[in-house]
């Protein structure tokens, strides 16, 4: 009980301190923006909490199915920090801006292709902005972009070397899919199978889609209020996050379906054995 309670406490102040992140590190909020920042952060902590120190989740999927979870908070981890200094770089540059400003250079030149997610991503922007603001888009797309696609990388490697979710213990599919009714909608597999596909469909296309959508809804608001380092720092880091992760969701939903398949099989050929004995 004890553990349990400490985990979701520790667990709520990391989601609590990457949600109020970029203002700490960017120094510009006004009063209004401070008050909703700290609501944010501390409504997403009080929701982690409430689902780790629970027996049972409700919301959260593969809570009880390491490193799928970690590695998705640490990738929005790394994604909003790196962000947030890329933009601090032209407010108030230090060293550390300096070396991470260079290597998003490196990373938004090499991923400025034709209908690439991050040339999508500059031509979203309004024609009058200005070009030093278009670079930034670029460098900071380029460098949650790369950190996104090396976290499905690792994920995916997870799967293969070590056996995910099954390499540490027993799985259990109804703890760590909460929101999965397996009583409705016909067979189990076949669903988990379907899921998988729309989660990986949506995951892929996401980083072409945002942009065109954001910019398709250009006359409902001022798309200039983008380019100020806070927006731009939480829309970039929700582009590159999110498409991971339901990404990552769609290579464990294949992997569960997989599972469960292959657990059907061996049942199938025991009883087959045990008949003809």
């Amino acid at each position: 009980m004890f553990t349990r309670l400490t985990g979701a406490a520790l667990r709520a102040v990391f989601v609590t301190l990457l949600i109020a992140m970029p203002s700490l590190i960017l120094h510009q909020s006004t009063s209004h923006t401070v008050e909703a920042v700290v609501f944010v952060a501390l409504l997403g902590g009080i929701l982690v909490f409430a689902e780790y120190a629970s027996h049972f989740p409700s919301l959260i999927q593969f809570r009880d199915a390491p490193p799928l979870n970690r590695m998705r908070f640490l990738s929005a981890l790394f994604t909003v920090f790196f962000v947030s200094v890329l933009a601090r770089h032209d407010l108030a540059p230090n060293s550390l801006t300096t070396i991470i400003h260079g290597v998003s250079y490196k990373l938004g030149t090499a991923l400025d292709f034709a209908y690439s997610p991050v040339q999508l991503m500059m031509l979203m922007l309004p024609s009058t902005t200005p070009f030093e603001t278009v670079v930034d888009i670029r460098n900071s797309a380029g460098l949650a972009y790369a950190i996104s696609l090396l976290t499905v990388v690792l994920f995916g490697g997870a799967i293969r070397i070590y056996n995910w979710p099954v390499g540490q213990g027993a799985f259990n599919v109804w703890t760590n899919l909460p929101l999965f009714d397996p009583t409705t909608g016909g067979d189990v597999v076949q669903r988990l199978s379907r899921d998988a596909r729309i989660s990986l469909s949506a995951g892929l296309l996401l980083p072409f889609a945002l942009p065109g959508c954001i910019k398709l809804a250009g006359h409902l608001f001022d798309l200039h209020l983008l380019t100020s380092p806070l927006s731009q720092t939480w829309l970039i880091a929700f582009w590159a996050c999110a498409s991971a992760s339901i990404t990552m969701r769609g290579l464990a939903l294949l992997r569960v379906a997989d599972l469960i398949a292959k657990q059907r099989k061996r049942v199938y050929d025991s009883s087959e054995t045990l008949q003809t004995t």
